[in-house]
C-alpha cells in the first residue's frame, strides 16, 4: 500500500494523520467537503453523503483512513437523527466504495461514546471498560455502533479488513482546539466535570500513528480498538475517582493508580500502541 486516502482530512485531527503517513513514505490524498486550511497534500473535493462521488475519488487508492464525520455527540432526538444519517451513510458509501474499488485495508474512527458516554443514566459494569463494554447512549454512538457492525458483516461478505478505532477525547497542544492541555487542570475542581468518558484523552498524534499502526498491521477481519492515552486527566488516583463518582463499580487489581479507565490493552497487543504523550509531561506536572 502506497497511495491512501484520507476522509476529513481538512478538519482537526486527520491533518495529524495525513502528516503521520507522509512521514512514513506514503503519498496522501484528503477528501473533505470542505478546503484544507494547509495545503498538506493533493485534494479533492467530495461529499461523502454521494456515493458516486466517493467512489471516484477513492479510485486509485490501494487504501482509505476515514475521519470523515460529523464528530459532535448529541442530545436531543431532533439532531441526533441528522448526525445518525450523516455518519451512516457517509461510512457506507467509504465502505462500499473501498470494497468495490478493492481497496487492500479500511481505517476509520469509532468513538469511545459507544461505551456509555455520558454515564449519567448508566455506570459502567466494570473498570477499565474494554472493548466488549457497549452500552450506546445517544444516536452519535448509536451511529458509530451501527458502522461496526456493517464493518463485520462486509468483511464477511468483501474479505476486506475494516479496522475501527473507538478514539477518546482527542486533545490538542494547540489551545484554539476546545479540547487543549491548558485546560486540564480546571477538570480537577469536580470529577464528575469529567466522568462522561471515565476521565479519558488521547493526544493527537498519538491517535494519528494508531491509525498507521492499524493501517499497516496484518488484521484480515473487521475489529475494533480502544484507543487513549495511558493515563487520565486527573490528578488523583483512580480508587480516589470510583469512590467518589462510582462506588458500587468494581475496580480490576492493579487500576487503582492513574493508569486510563478505557483499557488500551487490545490495542497494545494486536497494533503494537503504545501512547508516547501525557499531559503530565505536556504541562510538566
Amino acid at each position: 500500500m502506497k497511495n491512501i486516502a484520507v476522509t476529513g482530512g481538512s478538519g482537526a485531527s486527520a491533518p495529524y494523520v495525513i502528516r503521520e503517513l507522509q512521514q512514513q513514505g506514503y503519498t496522501v490524498l484528503n477528501l473533505d467537503i470542505a478546503s484544507p486550511q494547509t495545503d498538506l497534500c493533493a485534494f479533492i473535493r467530495t461529499d461523502l453523503t454521494d456515493y458516486a462521488g466517493v467512489f471516484a475519488a477513492l479510485h486509485g487508492c490501494d487504501a482509505v483512513v476515514h475521519f470523515g464525520a460529523d464528530p459532535e455527540p448529541d442530545f436531543d432526538f431532533l439532531s441526533g437523527a441528522g448526525r445518525f444519517r450523516n455518519n451512516t451513510l457517509c461510512t457506507y458509501n467509504v465502505f462500499n466504495a473501498a470494497a468495490a474499488l478493492q481497496l487492500k485495508k479500511v481505517v476509520w474512527a469509532s468513538s469511545e461514546t459507544v461505551l456509555g458516554f455520558p454515564f449519567d443514566q448508566i455506570k459502567p459494569d466494570y473498570l477499565p471498560v474494554d472493548e466488549a463494554h457497549i452500552k450506546p447512549q445517544n444516536s452519535y454512538a448509536l451511529s458509530k455502533v451501527v458502522c461496526e457492525e456493517l464493518a463485520r458483516h462486509m468483511n464477511a461478505l468483501y474479505r476486506m479488513p475494516i479496522i475501527g478505532l473507538r478514539l477518546s477525547n482527542i486533545h490538542y497542544t494547540d489551545n484554539r482546539q476546545a479540547a487543549n492541555y491548558d485546560a486540564i487542570p480546571d477538570y480537577w475542581r469536580d470529577p464528575c466535570t469529567r466522568k462522561f468518558n471515565l476521565w479519558a484523552y488521547v493526544d493527537v498524534r498519538d491517535a494519528a500513528r494508531c491509525a498507521r499502526l492499524a493501517l499497516e498491521s496484518g488484521i484480515t477481519t473487521a475489529e475494533t480498538f480502544i484507543v487513549a492515552a495511558a493515563d487520565t486527566v486527573m490528578n488523583c488516583s483512580n480508587s480516589q475517582l470510583v469512590d467518589a463518582v462510582f462506588p458500587q463499580v468494581p475496580l480490576a487489581p492493579g487500576a487503582d493508580d492513574y493508569c486510563t479507565l478505557l483499557s488500551i490493552e487490545k490495542a497494545a497487543k494486536q497494533l503494537g500502541y503504545r501512547p508516547k504523550y501525557s499531559w503530565r509531561n505536556i504541562l510538566g506536572r
